[in-house]
């Protein structure tokens, strides 16, 4: 069993920064995929970004150039940095993890979630 808990969530206004943060436990971390969904009101869950367990990246067309996914091993930690923000980047953010080691852009795809951090996003 995992246990993901995500922190950094916040209220900004259009332009600025946030850093997201999933404290992971229960499993060998260093050898999971991670990823970030997000999910805005009305909307389904969609793919944000994802990183393997050698810090290999991919992202979402809408957040690339602007969200940076790294990994912190010897933390058991995973963070989403979130720059250039804009009133669209609102949802709730959730941290995920698989039971592979390869990244994956499909929510079926991961086994464990977190129970979400809000990021509002005003202009």
């Amino acid at each position: 069993q995992v246990q993901l808990v995500e922190s950094g969530g916040g209220l900004v206004q259009a332009g600025g920064s946030l850093r997201l943060s999933c404290a992971a436990s229960g499993r060998t971390f260093s050898s999971s995929a991670m990823g970030w969904f997000r999910q805005a009101p009305g909307k389904e869950r969609e793919f944000v970004a994802t990183i393997s367990w050698n810090s290999y990246t991919s992202y979402a067309d809408s957040v690339k150039g602007r969200f940076t996914i790294s990994r912190d091993n010897a933390k058991n930690t995973v963070y989403l940095q979130m720059d250039s923000l804009k009133p669209e980047d609102t949802a709730v953010y959730y941290c995920a993890a698989r039971e592979s080691s390869l990244r994956s852009t499909s929510l079926t795809q991961y086994n464990y979630w977190g129970q979400g951090t809000q990021v509002t996003v005003s202009s």
